[in-house]
């Protein structure tokens, strides 16, 4: 229980009683909870900022003047509210690129297929039918210890497959230059044996004929 009683949820519904159920509940399963009556509450709470966002004309736009001091591990909030919805609430959430993380669970008394596919679709977590029970408070638990995890950057892949593309090439190179190390006189001597051949055709008195002469590699007609 000591772990569980980490975890903070925000809990957002418009009824009275509704709100105080869920409070208990999740105070029972050693949550830490903070209950709000409407998703532009929520949204002040979490210390989001519209004008940093997609704008939308829909609502009005939040004050950016409390920002979020709490750590929220988990968002569960009714589906149907005046003014912002909790599907709105969702879309906010899941748009905005510092609260986008946050698992959200929507809850409603209407079974309503349509909506429950449109709601995880949208990114939601999980879909409560009112009213809520305790059992499904043990749901919530994967989901807020993915938010206690710290994520770290992966390793640049680069440099294994490069050296590996690269190492053959630099054993080639090394080769070839040993290769050529190893045989300077060879290659001396074998030039000097064609300057010389060239030499004596052309002295030749049996040739009579335009002889080409061999200077430094560029062959000149005389």
């Amino acid at each position: 229980m000591e772990v569980e009683s980490q975890f903070h949820v925000l809990a957002v519904d418009d009824s009275l009683i509704d709100r105080k159920l869920i409070e208990r509940l999740l105070k029972t399963s050693s949550y830490q909870v903070t209950t709000v009556d409407s998703g532009s509450k929520a949204l002040e709470f979490l210390g989001f900022r519209e004008e940093d966002e997609q704008s939308s004309s829909d609502y009005p736009s939040i004050s950016p003047s409390s920002q979020r001091v709490v750590e929220v591990n988990l968002i569960i909030t009714d589906y149907c509210m005046p003014g912002m919805t909790g599907y709105d609430l969702l879309k906010k959430i899941k748009e905005s690129s510092s609260l986008r993380n946050i698992p959200v669970v929507i809850m409603s008394s209407e079974n309503v297929p349509s909506r429950v596919s449109r709601c995880l679709e949208e990114g939601a977590e999980e879909f409560f039918l009112k009213p809520v029970k305790l059992s499904d408070m043990s749901r919530l638990r994967p989901h807020m210890k993915r938010t206690k995890l710290i994520p770290q950057k992966p390793e640049p892949e680069k440099d294994e497959k490069q050296e590996e593309e690269l190492e053959p090439e630099n054993k080639h190179q090394i080769q070839q230059q040993s290769n050529s190390n190893d045989h300077p006189q060879t290659q001396s001597n074998t030039s000097n044996n064609k300057r010389k051949a060239a030499v004596e055709e052309a002295i030749s008195p049996d040739i009579t004929t335009r002889r080409p002469r061999y200077s430094g590699g560029v062959t000149t007609a005389v």
